[in-house]
């Protein structure tokens, strides 16, 4: 058994944390609020939504970092817009293995921070983890969606984790069946994720947050603009990773696989809310930042056009126009 941190209580770390946890962990997790309090009264209720499924976990939760606590490792899981802000708190915090988890388009800088400011020696990795849903209040549970046990991309900034480092990681999470995925470069795969995810963002605020109002030509579009920014980091020499997610946007198996899941989310609200529309409208911040980051990227190669990409994004309204819509919610 181990002494785990999990930095951050949205769908993402709660979802982790129920995996720590039923792989008999010392889980501690981390939140804010009502849900902190909610947290802390009736435990961590997840309904897994595909599976037909409620779990409950009672990890340890608390509101804040306690100076004497120790850890095994820890997972900080921010949206990529705060995670900036907490930056020095996990540099305080005694463990061995930072693990970032989310989209990030500052990764070295953020690795850097860390290691400047840290109270001990460290590894820091980043990781991304597919699960996507929602916070209940009203039930006091968070909806889950999830395809089977779960898995995370994880590796350092560049090059491989240590023999040793993959070893302890793989260990916390035992015989429950939720995989690790060893990437060679995680700075190319969290700019390669952007690729796939904006797009959609994209046309989820085209079609006022409701992805079912969607049409056959607009995800079409939305695919083809996915097409032209991996063509994009290919021409810049970034690696494609996951080697070969860039062929989910080709004719082929893997683009029918790709068409499939973009008619799912179109005809079937409740897997396109899950799945894409809720974080969109709860994290514009986030997506308006990872938006101007990613440009930046895309204007290192200006010769190189991106009409489909260009046609999606005029499609949603300007971001002023979508903090003022969700700004209130």
């Amino acid at each position: 058994m181990m002494k785990v941190l999990v930095y951050g209580s949205g769908v993402i770390g709660c979802y982790l944390a129920h995996i720590l946890c039923a792989a008999g962990n010392d889980v501690t997790l981390l939140a804010r609020g009502q849900w902190k309090e909610q947290l802390q009264q009736n435990g961590l209720k997840i309904r897994h939504h595909l599976q037909r499924k409620t779990t409950l976990d009672h990890p340890r939760v608390i509101g804040g970092i306690e100076e004497d606590d120790t850890y095994d490792a820890v997972f900080a899981v921010m949206p990529y817009n705060k995670m900036q802000t907490i930056l020095e708190p996990l540099a305080a915090i005694h463990a061995p293995i930072v693990v970032l988890v989310g989209n990030n388009m500052s990764p070295a800088d953020m690795q850097q921070i860390i290691l400047k400011h840290s109270a001990c020696e460290k590894q820091v990795l980043f990781g991304f983890q597919a699960t996507a849903g929602k916070r209940d209040h009203e039930k006091g549970m968070l909806i889950c969606e999830r395809a089977g046990i779960g898995a995370m991309d994880i590796g350092c900034l560049r090059g491989k984790a240590d023999p040793s480092t993959r070893s302890k990681l793989t260990a916390l999470f035992g015989k429950t069946g939720y995989r690790l995925h060893w990437q060679p470069d995680m700075e190319a795969y969290l700019i390669c994720h952007l690729a796939a995810v904006l797009p959609i963002c994209y046309l989820a605020y085209a079609c006022n947050g409701d992805l079912t109002d969607s049409t056959g030509k607009q995800r079409k579009l939305m695919r083809m603009a996915s097409r032209e920014a991996y063509a994009m980091l290919k021409a810049q020499g970034i690696p494609i990773l996951p080697e070969g997610d860039d062929q989910y946007y080709t004719p082929g198996i893997k683009g029918a696989i790709m068409r499939l899941l973009y008619f799912g989310m179109a005809k079937w609200k409740t897997a396109g809310d899950l799945i894409a529309c809720e974080h969109c409208r709860n994290a514009f911040s986030e997506m308006e930042m990872l938006d101007e980051e990613f440009e930046k990227v895309l204007a290192r190669k200006p010769d190189l056009p991106m009409p489909n990409w260009r046609a999606l994004k005029t499609q949603m309204p300007g971001w002023d126009s979508i903090r003022k819509q969700y700004g209130s919610r």
